[in-house]
């Protein structure tokens, strides 16, 4: 007799990119281990039912501290539902250049706000939650945001080792962490699955 996948959605809400590719990841980790993964730009698919999925993933960029409002919308839609599902969150932030520069306060402010206060809002009781860098793009910020963005933050990129990807993108994404992340998800998904997949 074969084992059943674990089914997985992972369903995200990106600003400029960064959680797009922070969720391919996590899927291709999950696949590595056998998960059978659906991915979801909500920008581009609206998702309908999630009754077939044991694992659900939702994934966002933060933007002016706020989520991407599609991300906002699907776990406002489905938290009821959540209920009976293996849940994970994770966020895109500027969380890897605000600790190099010791800001633990304004990490955890991000952390409280991208997930530990939608964790009460909706209800949720998620199995794992992770936040990740993200990318700073200026070419698509507009005037204001990108010049306050340059002065707050170009110099500090520079000053940490941050490298420009294309002119004027930083990509802040730590690689090992967001796959270490997915390991210990996928562990935690089959361990509360009682070890199958």
């Amino acid at each position: 007799m074969t084992e059943t996948k674990l089914k997985t959605l992972i369903a995200y809400g990106t600003a400029f990119g960064a959680t797009a590719r922070t969720a391919e990841e996590i899927a291709k980790i999950l696949q590595e281990r056998s998960f059978n993964v659906k991915l979801a730009n909500l920008k581009e698919e609206k998702i309908e039912n999630i009754s077939d999925y044991d694992l659900i993933v939702v994934g966002s960029g933060m933007k002016m501290g706020n989520w991407v409002s599609e991300a906002e919308d699907f776990l406002k839609e489905f938290h009821k539902e959540f209920e009976n599902k293996k849940l994970a969150l994770f966020i895109s932030s500027l969380k890897p250049v605000e600790e190099k520069e010791g800001k633990a306060g304004r990490v955890a402010r991000t952390r409280k706000v991208g997930l530990d206060d939608k964790i009460l809002k909706y209800d949720l009781n998620p199995i794992s939650t992770g936040m990740f860098g993200g990318v700073i793009d200026y070419n698509r910020l507009g005037f204001m945001m990108r010049k306050t963005m340059e002065m707050g933050y170009k110099s500090l990129l520079i000053k940490h080792g941050f490298k420009e990807t294309a002119p004027n993108v930083y990509d802040l994404h730590d690689w090992d962490e967001i796959r270490g992340w997915a390991g210990e998800l996928a562990q935690k998904a089959l361990e509360s699955n009682g070890g199958r997949i």
